[in-house]
């Protein structure tokens, strides 16, 4: 008897992640197979797609979904959760109550969609894990109309002695004007205020459309790029002002593992 087995868009079988901005893919932090292990983007240490060519030591950049529907890291056998936006390893855990909690819950499934290259997370219970409402108190569904991307972050080079100087003279510049006008000047968020949460966005703004070209810059020597879970509430209008960069952020490719080479046509 055989029975079908949801994967949710992926092959079944062995596979690697890419993400398409990056050229990088998805890699469980050194191998390691801890609870809480942080997975991020690395380049691709294995290029061969044949498994009798491949180095064990690259099975870090593999993963599968398991019988459950869960996503899971080869390496290790352990499946992938989110930790507040971060993807990472999560052991099997016990229950534990209020159920769920951050730390027992149910966990999320991926899904990949061929067509648009995106990987959704999809949660059966509110991935804030808020404590129960008073009796007679209506729970907030208001996680439901989000919609939950994974994206690669983009990183930039250290700033340099000439960058400062250079923003020291716009300053310079700008700011008479601005007295002259009876106006402030408007503080500009930097990347780095966006990337590391100060600055806040409502629930409504999409972060995608407000960073500009400036915080989509790509250019540190650093090997590795984070990985997060980007929540989103998708409109028309949001999906045609999203911009090219920020778009391959959210795509990703997906390579299956195989047992020989591919086939080639005769000549």
């Amino acid at each position: 008897m055989t029975t079908d087995i949801q994967t949710f868009g992926f092959p079944p079988g062995y596979f690697v992640v890419r993400s398409v901005a990056t050229c990088r893919l998805l890699d469980v932090t050194q191998d390691e197979i801890e609870d809480g292990t942080e997975i991020i983007l690395w380049p691709q240490k294995e290029h061969s797609l044949v498994e009798s060519r491949r180095n064990p030591e690259a099975n870090n950049q593999v993963f599968f979904i398991d019988t459950s529907g869960a996503l899971c890291s080869r390496s290790s056998g352990h499946a992938v959760d989110i930790e507040g936006d971060r993807l990472v390893l999560r052991h099997r855990r016990p229950v534990s109550y209020p159920f769920p909690n951050p730390y027992a819950h149910p966990l999320p499934t991926f899904a990949y969609s061929a067509d648009t290259g995106e990987i959704s997370v999809n949660f059966i219970c509110d991935p804030m894990y808020p404590l129960p409402n008073p009796p007679g108190s209506p729970a907030s569904n208001s996680w439901k109309a989000k919609t939950y991307l994974l994206a690669s972050i983009p990183l930039r080079k250290p700033r340099t002695i000439i960058d400062d100087a250079a923003d020291f003279i716009t300053t310079a510049i700008t700011t008479p004007f601005s007295f002259l006008s009876g106006q402030a000047p408007a503080p500009h968020a930097t990347p780095e205020e966006v990337f590391s949460g100060v600055i806040d966005l409502n629930e409504n703004e999409i972060i995608e459309e407000e960073r500009g070209e400036e915080a989509e810059v790509d250019d540190s020597n650093e090997l590795g790029r984070k990985v997060r879970m980007m929540s989103i509430i998708r409109s028309q209008e949001s999906n045609q002002v999203s911009g090219e960069k920020a778009r391959n952020r959210r795509r990703w490719e997906i390579m299956s593992l195989r047992r020989m080479d591919a086939r080639t046509g005769a000549l």
